[in-house]
């Protein structure tokens, strides 16, 4: 479980954007930072700056992962071949959480993270309760008995707020999602931009 859980916001208005493109976003309100001084003028970043701000965004979309659980995925994408980017991206798109996020059975990444460890997702007809479990391409997900009449998933699967993406076939009748394919950068449905090159460039640097 993250701890910020209950203090999600708070990372849209350290980043200054809607990293979510969530209505209820501050940032939709006021888009200077938190705290007393958020409304003093920024000084330009340096280029440590930006690429420590791009890679705190993208951390904080997957719902604030912690530094180790991301260097653990940045040093996977490291030894796959191809932009190391776009497998930086990829892999965090086969986390269960953001399949199970991406498909609509849940409002948000954080309710993700707590359905999936409450034991409310089947992939391929098998319990798992662990959110950075890595789903394959053609893994098929689906939501247990019991969590097919809970508000938060009903909810979230009518709303309009986002819709889901092509590499993942969801079927809201049936209350499961199959992972079609892994996604390039460009797929991914951001409601910011997100630039994981610059991240490559931080940990290339540090």
């Amino acid at each position: 479980m993250t701890k910020r859980t209950a203090a999600k916001y708070k990372i849209d208005r350290r980043m200054g954007e809607n990293i979510w493109g969530r209505p209820k976003s501050p940032v939709n309100r006021r888009e200077y930072g938190p705290g007393q001084h958020g409304q003093r003028r920024k000084g330009k970043l340096s280029d440590f700056g930006i690429q420590l701000r791009a890679k705190q965004k993208l951390k904080g979309h997957y719902g604030d992962l912690t530094e180790k659980q991301f260097r653990r995925i940045y040093a996977d994408a490291v030894r796959m071949r191809g932009d190391t980017g776009e497998m930086l991206v990829g892999l965090l798109e086969r986390r269960l959480d953001a399949v199970v996020y991406r498909a609509k059975f849940v409002p948000t990444m954080f309710a993700a993270r707590q359905f999936v460890n409450h034991g409310h997702v089947q992939v391929n007809g098998k319990r798992v309760n662990i959110p950075s479990y890595r789903v394959s391409e053609g893994d098929l997900i689906t939501v247990s008995e019991k969590a097919k009449q809970m508000a938060l998933v009903l909810e979230a699967m009518q709303s309009g707020e986002r819709d889901v993406p092509d590499y993942i076939d969801a079927d809201h009748n049936k209350f499961t999602a199959s992972y079609v394919r892994v996604p390039s950068l460009a797929d991914v449905p951001f409601a910011v931009r997100m630039e994981p090159h610059l991240v490559v460039e931080f940990y290339a640097k540090n």
